[in-house]
């Protein structure tokens, strides 16, 4: 026998049109409601030997009836207004619920079940069971059970205490399942090619449970599909299903209209313009003329609101009416921009063992030299360093992601390493990877020119002196990161390579030249969902001129958070005969550390080792080691760390425990 599902003016019931939340409410005089069963379903009546008596209309159908599959929460009927009476309490039994699965559902939806289990009277239990009653079904009916039952009994428990209690009980019935499954031409004939995309995009099989939530995924899916798939102006229909209670299926049909497959065109504006169209033009990952695709047009709205420049963006395809030969139009995006203010204070801060506490502000006007030309101005203030910077910086310079800056500063550092004073005019080029785009290869390119007044120790007076070096150099860098994440990652690794050549004159003294080597790799293995194990290897290398005749600056260093916990900033190394690290021209680090997260928490132990060498040949004799645990506070822009570790062989004059205090993970 063929149920239709609806409300109808009128005694008879034919097979009507089914709607999920969030569709609009139909006209009840034109059409029926969507996806919505009856209180009462009138069924084809058998054949009778007579003519049937007149029907009466029944008021009662022409109310808009309850959605087969939304879950409606009853609101929770008020409490007694009146103070004086004393607070009944009841117990609470359900029947039925469990049996399919939805009693915990129930239970955290459930009327009876807020305020303790108390009442102002009995006439209120007895409106909370009616609201749960009505909880219970449609519950049900958002799982397929179409036909359940749900009823409540309230009355006293044995005993003087007064209890009540409210029994629900249910009876699910038999749950319906899909029959065929069909997508049929909405307001325009339906092509191969989009039927085809529609189908394998809707999720729902002959013989699934008619299910609410499954049933919304799969058309969300079909409206997002059809769009990655070169047609912007797709529109999905409002279903039917036609249920019949012979077999307890339903036949499900989805119109679908799919419009004109489109390409990319140009770019139009709206709203406040904060970027014109040959700049937007740049940021796009897509080209014109190639097939649309509403994933590229996420990534370029992401992309400018990244800028920083603009609180909102909202971009939609408009048609030309230029169609070609194949039948694929030609869709100009409109861009609507809304400005965001351009100027913002930034600060942090850290605290490492022998670097001290760090603290640094910056203030940033990102739009002063139009497209994105920037203007910051920093300052640091710590134990051991205090500095001033300006820099310019052209973000997106004539590619996405490309930037281009100009700096200087002047610094004051205070190390047991060296004492300096230094300035600093620095430029670079380079190709930066964002969490919005991480890149596979990465680069920079960069001239820095320094004038730094330092202390340097001479080993013939076996004493340190103050002198001044102007240096040169050409930093360079290359990545390859193949981890699934810029700021936490857990599976994949990393690999980069930094090399610089340098000139050095030293006042009163020798003109030198050499190169400052290093290689870095990370990799991430996941464990489990919950660990992750994590290594690093380091190697570095200055070659060209003996270490007692390069800045102290410019030597490699080792020891500290980012580099062998367990030691103080640059405390790793040879030394002087006061005791205090000179640096070196080879050095050699690895690191092992298992990443447990519970939650937004999560405690790190960890083993870490270096050398540092005088040669510039990197060995692995003479490896210090170290060791600790650290925990995490994971926050939406990345770890925040306090990292607690030991020296293993601590020597004289090491310190027993470093503490490190950052944000992000140690690699």
């Amino acid at each position: 026998m063929i149920v239709g599902i609806g409300a109808v003016a009128g005694a008879c019931t034919a097979a009507a049109q089914v709607r999920l939340p969030g569709d609009p409410v139909p006209d009840l005089s034109a059409e029926l409601p969507s996806l919505e069963l009856p209180d009462a379903v009138q069924r084809e009546m058998p054949p009778a030997a007579a003519a049937p008596p007149a029907m009466v209309p029944d008021p009662a159908l022409d109310q808009p009836l309850q959605p087969l599959d939304s879950v409606t929460v009853p609101d929770a009927p008020p409490p007694s207004p009146d103070v004086d009476l004393p607070e009944i309490r009841y117990r609470l039994t359900i029947t039925g619920l469990d049996a399919v699965g939805l009693e915990d559902r129930f239970r955290d939806l459930s009327a009876l079940l807020q305020d303790g289990r108390t009442a102002g009277s009995a006439a209120q239990v007895s409106a909370r069971a009616d609201a749960d009653v009505q909880l219970a079904e449609s519950l049900l009916r958002s799982e397929g059970y179409h036909d359940a039952v749900a009823s409540a009994v309230v009355g006293p428990l044995p005993g003087d205490d007064g209890q009540l209690l409210a029994a629900i009980t249910v009876t699910p019935g038999p749950r319906y399942r899909f029959g065929a499954i069909a997508l049929v031409d909405g307001d325009a004939p339906l092509g191969d090619e989009p039927r085809k995309l529609a189908r394998e995009a809707l999720s729902l099989s002959t013989g699934d449970p008619i299910v609410a939530p499954a049933v919304e995924a799969a058309e969300a899916n079909v409206t997002l599909r059809l769009p990655e798939q070169g047609y912007p102006f797709a529109v999905v229909g409002q279903r039917d299903i036609l249920l019949d209670d012979a077999d307890f299926t339903g036949d499900y049909r989805l119109p679908v209209t799919a419009g004109n497959k489109a390409r990319f065109g140009d770019f139009r504006l709206a709203g406040d313009p904060v970027f014109d169209v040959d700049h937007i033009a740049i940021l796009p990952r897509f080209k014109a003329g190639e097939l649309y695709d509403s994933r590229r047009v996420n990534d370029l709205r992401q992309a400018l609101i990244a800028t920083s420049l603009l609180s909102t963006v909202a971009i939609e395809p408009v048609g030309t009416g230029v169609i070609d030969a194949d039948g694929v139009e030609t869709v100009d995006l409109l861009v609507r921009q809304t400005q965001a203010p351009a100027r913002n204070l930034a600060a942090n801060g850290g605290y490492g063992t022998g670097e001290g506490v760090r603290v640094s502000a910056t203030w940033t006007h990102r739009n002063l030299f139009p497209p994105e030309g920037a203007l910051v101005g920093g300052v640091v203030a710590g134990t051991n360093e205090q500095s001033v910077r300006g820099q310019f910086i052209r973000s997106n310079a004539g590619q996405r992601d490309r930037a281009f800056q100009l700096g200087a500063s002047v610094a004051r550092q205070r190390y047991d390493a060296f004492n300096a004073e230094a300035i600093n005019l620095n430029a670079s080029l380079a190709r930066v990877s964002t969490p919005l785009w991480q890149k596979r290869w990465t680069w920079s390119l960069g001239a820095e020119l320094i004038a730094s007044r330092e202390t340097n120790f001479d080993p013939a007076a076996a004493a340190r002196e103050r002198g001044t070096f102007f240096i040169a150099a050409l930093p360079m860098q290359l990545g390859y990161d193949r981890s699934n994440s810029l700021l936490d990652p857990t599976n994949g690794f990393r690999l980069v390579a930094r090399a610089s050549p340098e000139a050095q004159k030293r006042a009163g003294g020798s003109f030198d030249s050499y190169g400052r080597f290093l290689v870095e790799g990370s990799a991430y293995y996941p464990v489990s969902s919950s660990l992750v194990v994590a290594g690093r290897a380091r190697v570095g290398s200055i070659i060209g001129a003996a270490r007692d005749e390069i800045a102290p600056s410019r030597r490699l260093y080792a020891g500290g958070g980012g580099s062998v916990r367990g030691f103080g900033f640059q405390q790793l190394g040879p030394r002087d005969a006061d005791n205090n690290p000179i640096g070196g021209r080879s050095l050699t680090e690895f690191a092992l550390e298992a990443r447990y997260r519970f939650g937004n928490f999560g405690v790190v132990p960890f083993i870490d080792a270096g050398r540092l060498g005088a040669a510039s040949t990197p060995s692995l004799n003479g490896m210090r080691y170290g060791a600790g645990v650290g925990a995490r506070y994971y926050t939406s822009f990345g770890p925040m760390r306090i990292d607690v570790a030991t020296p293993i062989n601590r020597r004289p004059r090491e310190s027993r425990i470093t503490l490190y205090i950052s944000i992000g993970q140690a690699f």
